[in-house]
C-alpha cells in the first residue's frame, strides 16, 4: 500500500457557457498522504471548490468538464470511474463537509432521519442500532441533548448547530478521506476550536486524511500539515504550513498573509445623543407540550438585558450561536415581539404594532450575514437598493430616485455604471456592498450588522469593516454589530455585551474586555479567536 491516499495531477476544469469557455482550474497537482491534512487556501473564485468538487465529480456535467488531469484514489483514477464505483466511493470512502449547512439539509427531512440514511446506505444498520449511532455522532460533534434534537427540523437549528449535523454525517462511516469545503466559516471561535479539536482527534484515532477549504489562515495554522495556495485557478505555492507562514516566497501569498481588519474605532463620546436603548428586554419562546398543547416552559433567548447606543458608536454582540445575539437584534428593530422598554430616537416603541412602525422603518435598516441570500436575484441592483426609497419618499421623481442609487453605489465604492446588473454577477464582497448601499441609501441612524463579514474572504472583510468604519464617521451612525469573529469586533466596536445563553455574561468598553476580560467565559471566547492552541472549552457546546 503506497503512502499517497489522493494524488491530483495536472488538473484542468473548463465551464462552457453561451458558447464560451472558462477555464476555473488550470493545470494543478497536489498529493495528499494517508494521515495527512491538506490545506487548498485562496480568496473566493480561486478555484479551491471547483478543485475539491472535481475529486468525486460533482461539478454541473455537461456544463464543467475536465481537459486534463487525473485524479487517483487508493490507485483507482475517479476520471474514470464509473457511476456505480462513484457512488461506492462517495459517503463512504471520501465524504464531503460544505459550507452553508442549510443549503445541504434536507428542509422536510428531521435529523435523525437525514443521518441514519446514510447508516442505511452504506453499511445497512437500521432501527435501534442506527439511533444509537446518531446519539453517539451528535455527542461527537458537541450537540448538546442530542435525544431532543432527533426530532428536529434544520430550521429549527442554530447556523452552528447545523454546521455540526452537517459534520456528524460526513463521519458517520468513518471515511477515508474528508474533504472540509469551508466547515468553519459559520461557526463561533470556540465552536471553531471545538470542531477543530474533533477533526484532529478523528484524524489521529482513524488515520483519516483531510483536504481542508478555507481563506481563513489562522485555521490553516492550527490544523494543515501542507498548503496549497491557490489564485486564478492555478496553485502558486506549496509547502509544509510552517514553512508557509514563515517564509511566504509568492506575492499573493504574503498578501493573504496581510489580510486582516486593521485599525481600531474611535473612542465612545458620552456626550452624543442616545439612539437606541433597550431596558430589562425578554424574549421568550414557549414550549408546548401534550395534547392540549400546553405551554410547560420557555426558551429564553433574551433574558432581561439592558444597552444603550449612542450616535457615532458601534456596540459589538458576542457570543455562540444560538446565544441571542441576532434576536436581540430583531427585538430592537421591532421585527419580533419582546417585552421591556425600546427607546429609539426618542420614542418607546417597545408596544408599536407593524404600522406603528413603518415610519421609523427608513431610520433602521439592516445588513444580513448572506448578501446573496438578502439580495433578490430576478432584481437589478438600481432596483434593489431603490425599493426602500420607492416605500419611505414615493414623492421623488425617477431621475432624483436613481441619483441616490448612484451616489449611494459610489459611496460603498462600487461603480454607479454597474447598477443595471444582477447580484449573481458580483462577487461575495460587492453583493455585500450591494447591501450596505441598500442600507445607506435611505439615510438611517441606526443600522443592525448581522454578521455582515463571516461569509467573506479575509482581504474583503479588512475593505468592509474600513468601509463600515467611513459611513459611521461620515454620518454617524449608530451600529448594532453582531459578529462571532472577534478580530473583526476589535476593530470595529467601541463597546462590547458578551452573550451567552440569552443573558449578558459580560459587558463594557471593548478594548477593556479584549485585553482584561473578567469572566471565564470571555476568557475562553478571547482565547479560541487568537490563541486556539492555548484553550478547550469542551463545556461550552451547543
Amino acid at each position: 500500500m503506497t503512502d499517497t491516499l489522493l494524488s491530483v495531477r495536472n488538473l484542468s476544469v473548463a465551464f462552457h457557457q453561451g458558447g464560451k469557455t472558462s477555464t476555473a482550474v488550470d493545470d494543478i497537482s497536489f498529493d495528499i498522504k494517508r494521515g495527512e491534512v491538506v490545506a487548498l487556501v485562496g480568496e473566493s473564485g480561486s478555484g479551491k471548490s471547483v478543485s475539491a468538487n472535481s475529486i468525486l465529480k460533482l461539478l454541473p456535467y455537461p456544463a464543467a468538464s475536465h481537459p486534463g488531469g487525473e485524479i487517483v484514489f487508493n490507485g483507482k483514477d475517479l476520471m474514470k470511474a464509473s457511476d456505480a464505483e462513484l457512488r461506492h466511493v462517495r459517503g463512504n470512502d471520501i465524504t464531503m463537509i460544505f459550507q452553508e449547512p442549510m443549503t445541504s439539509l434536507n428542509p422536510l427531512h428531521s435529523i435523525e432521519r437525514q443521518i441514519a440514511e446514510i447508516l442505511e446506505l452504506h453499511q445497512n444498520v437500521t432501527g435501534t442500532a442506527a439511533r444509537t449511532r446518531v446519539l453517539e455522532l451528535l455527542n461527537q460533534v458537541g450537540i448538546r441533548e442530542p435525544e431532543k434534537r432527533l426530532a428536529a427540523y434544520p430550521h429549527e437549528l442554530s447556523g452552528g448547530q447545523r454546521q455540526r449535523v452537517m459534520i456528524a454525517m460526513a463521519l458517520a462511516n468513518r471515511p477515508e478521506l474528508l474533504i472540509a469545503d469551508e466547515p468553519t466559516t459559520a461557526l463561533d471561535v470556540t465552536v471553531q476550536a471545538q470542531i477543530l479539536e474533533l477533526l484532529k482527534k478523528l484524524k489521529d484515532e482513524h488515520g483519516m486524511s483531510m483536504l481542508f477549504i478555507t481563506h481563513d489562515l489562522g485555521i490553516v495554522r492550527k490544523i494543515a500539515d501542507r498548503v496549497c495556495v491557490m489564485t486564478k485557478g492555478k496553485i502558486v505555492e506549496t509547502g509544509p504550513t510552517a514553512e508557509i507562514f514563515a517564509n511566504p516566497q509568492h506575492t499573493y501569498t504574503r498578501h493573504l498573509l496581510a489580510s486582516e481588519p486593521r485599525g481600531m474605532p474611535p473612542v465612545s463620546d458620552p456626550s452624543k445623543p442616545v439612539v437606541m436603548e433597550g431596558k430589562d428586554m425578554k424574549v421568550w419562546f414557549p414550549i408546548k407540550a401534550g395534547f392540549l398543547r400546553k405551554v410547560v416552559d420557555h426558551v429564553k433567548a433574551v433574558d432581561g438585558i439592558d444597552l444603550t447606543l449612542r450616535a457615532g458608536q458601534t456596540l459589538g454582540v458576542v457570543g455562540e450561536s444560538g446565544s441571542g445575539k441576532t434576536t436581540l437584534g430583531l427585538a430592537l428593530t421591532r421585527l419580533i415581539s419582546s417585552q421591556g422598554r425600546i427607546s429609539f430616537i426618542g420614542n418607546d416603541i417597545a408596544g408599536y404594532s407593524f404600522k406603528q412602525m413603518r415610519p421609523l422603518r427608513n431610520r433602521m435598516q439592516i445588513v444580513f450575514q448572506d448578501p446573496f441570500g438578502s439580495l433578490s436575484p430576478r432584481m437589478a441592483v438600481s432596483d434593489i437598493v431603490a425599493e426602500g426609497l420607492k416605500v419611505h419618499e414615493p414623492s421623488l421623481s425617477d431621475n432624483e430616485r436613481d441619483a441616490r442609487v448612484a451616489g449611494a453605489l459610489e459611496e460603498v465604492g462600487l461603480d454607479a455604471s454597474t447598477r443595471w446588473r444582477y447580484p449573481h454577477e458580483f462577487s461575495g464582497g460587492q453583493r455585500q456592498r450591494i447591501a450596505i448601499a441598500r442600507a445607506m441609501v435611505l439615510k438611517p441612524q441606526f443600522v443592525m450588522l448581522d454578521e455582515p463579514t463571516s461569509a467573506l474572504d479575509m482581504s474583503v472583510q479588512a475593505q468592509v469593516v474600513d468601509l463600515l468604519r467611513d459611513l459611521q464617521a461620515k454620518h454617524e451612525l449608530a451600529y448594532l454589530f453582531i459578529s462571532h469573529d472577534l478580530k473583526v469586533v476589535r476593530a470595529l466596536a467601541n463597546d462590547m455585551i458578551v452573550m451567552r445563553q440569552g443573558k449578558v455574561v459580560e459587558q463594557g468598553p471593548s478594548e477593556r474586555i479584549f485585553t482584561a476580560p473578567q469572566e471565564d467565559y470571555t476568557k475562553a471566547l478571547m482565547a479560541a479567536a487568537f490563541d486556539m492552541k492555548a484553550v478547550k472549552v469542551p463545556s461550552i457546546r451547543q
